[in-house]
């Protein structure tokens, strides 16, 4: 076990009450703020507040309760304008003990409860920040006047595709409107 703490922010678990919860209160500085922002690729962040507690979960785990708080600065995926989104959430973690990891797999099974950790040496409300940070950003941030243009690209001389010949079905299902409709004059 190493003495020295992964980040200014990490607790050592074997230092926190077992009978009482450990309060925390994150507020990053604007530096701070600067390369989480950098780190997550946003335009701008503003306001992060991360709160709560650290308590003992029976004898040998413990669960991170909290409440993050953030205005972020995303591109519209539409146009590249900047975005601005308020996120509020809780946030809860819980650290094993005897957490499980599969060795020598490819591919793993994800566990029901996504909030399940291994229980290391350190508890570090600052990554769990990052993380539910990130894990809350809108994924598709649109400015509220943004449209979709329809662009079309082809050599000279040819006709290009639009929307419409992308879904070749939709005159099929034409088709079968016309059918069905010459069907039911037919059997009057």
């Amino acid at each position: 076990m190493s003495a020295t703490p992964p980040s200014t922010t990490a607790l050592r678990v074997s230092s926190l009450p077992q009978n009482a919860p450990k309060p925390f209160a994150l507020l990053p500085d604007a530096p701070q703020m600067r390369d989480i922002a950098a780190e997550l690729g946003l335009l701008g962040l503003r306001k992060l507040r991360f709160e709560g507690q650290i308590e003992a979960l029976g004898r040998a785990d413990w669960r991170l309760t909290a409440k993050i708080g953030a205005t972020v600065v995303q591109p519209c995926v539409v146009s590249l304008e900047p975005v601005t989104t308020r996120i509020d959430a809780p946030v809860e973690r819980i650290f094993q003990h005897n957490f499980v990891t599969p060795e020598g797999e490819v591919e793993v099974e994800m566990d029901e409860d996504e909030r399940t950790e291994p229980l290391g040496a350190w508890i570090d409300p600052g990554a769990v920040m990052v993380e539910a940070l990130s894990l809350n950003l809108p994924l598709y941030p649109r400015a509220p006047d943004a449209e979709l243009d329809q662009t079309n690209f082809t050599k000279d001389g040819v006709k290009p595709m639009t929307d419409e010949d992308a879904r070749p079905f939709a005159g099929l299902a034409a088709l079968r409107d016309q059918l069905d409709g010459g069907t039911d004059d037919a059997e009057e």
